[in-house]
């Protein structure tokens, strides 16, 4: 199915990458509405950030730096403009003064995007930003989740409060948003506070890869055990950008050394393409401490990613629909 011209994407062999207003990957301004197929979303919220803030500023930074992206993955050959609507719907509504707040406000907006039917696709914003689009999402089955991070975010609480970066999948799991038998974490090598930083992770289930063993299995051994994870299942993809080594992503909150390289982490989104997407997200990204603009061109290039997987998914599901 070819997009309609009103959504098509601003041609940077034509226009120059610098000329016209900033869009994610360059797609087109639309509004939440029909024929809206993915929903490209800033959430310029950083309020759940315990250590260094600034990634209110993440979407800007990033539709900036995305106007690198061009419209064909070199290795899946997915345009995914040409299998579906895309569009840049703009940012979230967030209260720059309340968190518990701005949840509410982002969960009514990504609402606006499950009732068109469209995928939302979004740039954070902290870690507590997958939390109200995972409220608005779910209304039936828990959703699997794949996420790359080098922290669990399994805690009950932190710095006294339930509501922040470190605590999104617990909460998910509590509100049966996500089915902790279906929740794969990749990357995981933050120092911890304790021996039970990851005692709640282990008693529901979560499938945790640590950095060690992801270092001793092989990539290909990881995007099988991610499909195994997920099975059939709808599932959710969050990509915190501290997951990513800091030589290729210095520009987050809380970097931690010895992660997952950028080439690694864009063939892992690209080998396991295919999976029944509901939606996905990248977060973490602060352009303030970004000297050289390389965490904004990753997390570009990321969310390009999880829009061609967006793109197959959808396409998927059009065509299972037209063989009923």
């Amino acid at each position: 199915m070819a997009s309609t011209p009103g959504f098509e994407p601003t041609n940077s062999s034509v226009t120059p990458r610098y000329a016209e207003i900033a869009t994610f990957m360059r797609a087109a301004k639309v509004e939440i509405a029909p024929p809206l197929e993915i929903a490209l979303v800033g959430v310029p919220l950083d309020l759940g950030a315990t250590y260094r803030s600034g990634a209110r500023h993440g979407p800007a930074g990033v539709r900036e730096a995305s106007r690198l992206i061009r419209q064909v993955n070199p290795t899946t050959k997915v345009n995914p403009y040409r299998l579906c609507n895309v569009g840049d719907v703009g940012d979230a509504p967030t209260h720059p003064l309340s968190v518990e707040r701005s949840v509410d406000l982002i969960e009514a907006f990504y609402e606006r995007i499950a009732d068109v039917g469209a995928t939302p696709i979004s740039m954070g914003g902290d870690h507590t930003v997958p939390l109200p689009i995972l409220r608005a999402l779910v209304s039936g089955a828990p959703l699997a989740l794949v996420q790359i991070d080098s922290h669990s975010d399994t805690f009950d609480e932190f710095m006294g409060t339930k509501c922040n970066h470190a605590t999104f999948v617990r909460r998910a799991i509590e509100e049966e948003l996500l089915d902790p038998k279906r929740v794969i974490q990749i990357g995981l090598r933050g120092t911890r506070y304790g021996d039970d930083d990851v005692e709640y992770a282990t008693k529901v289930g979560i499938r945790m890869i640590t950095m060690d063993e992801y270092e001793t299995l092989s990539r290909d051994a990881v995007c099988a055990e991610i499909r195994r994870v997920v099975g059939d299942a709808s599932v959710y993809v969050t990509i915190d950008i501290d997951g990513l080594d800091p030589k290729e992503a210095p520009g987050t909150g809380v970097p931690e050394p010895g992660g997952i390289s950028m080439r690694d982490v864009q063939m892992i989104l690209r080998t396991i393409s295919g999976l029944n997407l509901a939606g996905g997200d990248v977060c973490e990204v602060v352009p303030s401490l970004d000297p050289t603009g390389i965490t904004c061109i990753n997390a570009a290039n990321l969310m390009f990613e999880l829009t061609c997987l967006a793109a197959v998914a959808h396409d998927q599901r059009r065509s299972k629909k037209r063989r009923i």
